[in-house]
């Protein structure tokens, strides 16, 4: 809602798009809610902040990667690649072999019944390409967005490996991604419960 507002002596204009500042000239140096305001006669028609999202800007957020892999770019990475990834990025936070921390344990195996005592890419992911989708929007921390696509897909080989899903020489790409079959991938099913009175 766009409304100026009069305090202490000072305006505020909330919502200072043109039409706020429009509705309150027209009424007459009271905001839309009958709250007076005063309008400098020199108050400009709109601010001009912000610019139209161009199709470029647009693809520089849209970077979702879906379970089935769509969304996934070009590029491939092994697991030998991505220990290095691992040890140049990763380590610091995650321990040498994905469990000393002391951020959360990667890698992790242990079955669990009605929920896991850890969260590991082992035991708890369902989607291996959800690792691309993470990955790529928020690490490494303290740089995310730092690893190249090659570089994401390798990390995420070694990673796998770590945990016992791929083997050695498994190749990580847009193909091979979506087609691993995550340990934890049937212990999650789709929410169907339904709202009101009666929830499943």
């Amino acid at each position: 809602m766009r409304r100026a507002v009069t305090a202490l002596g000072m305006t505020l204009l909330v919502g200072c798009g043109p039409s706020g500042v429009d509705q309150a000239r027209s009424a007459g140096g009271a905001g839309a809610d009958g709250v007076m305001a005063s309008l400098p006669s020199n108050a400009p028609d709109h601010f001009g902040f912000g610019a139209d999202a161009s199709e470029a800007r647009v693809a520089l957020w849209d970077i979702s990667v879906r379970p089935d892999g769509e969304g996934l770019p070009l590029g491939s990475g092994t697991v030998a690649e991505g220990r290095i990834v691992f040890l140049t990025h990763c380590v610091t936070c995650h321990g040498a072999t994905g469990v000393e921390g002391p951020n959360d344990r990667l890698v992790g195996t242990e079955e669990w019944d009605q929920w896991p005592a850890s969260s590991t890419v082992g035991n708890y992911w369902p989607y291996a390409t959800t690792m691309y989708d993470y990955i790529r929007r928020a690490m490494p921390q303290l740089t995310p967005g730092i690893l190249t696509s090659d570089q994401t897909y390798a990390v995420i080989a070694y990673v796998l490996n770590l945990n016992g899903i791929v083997p050695d020489d498994a190749v990580m790409n847009a193909t091979t991604l979506p087609a691993v079959v995550m340990p934890a991938r049937d212990r999650f099913v789709v929410d169907n419960r339904r709202g009101g009175a009666e929830v499943r």
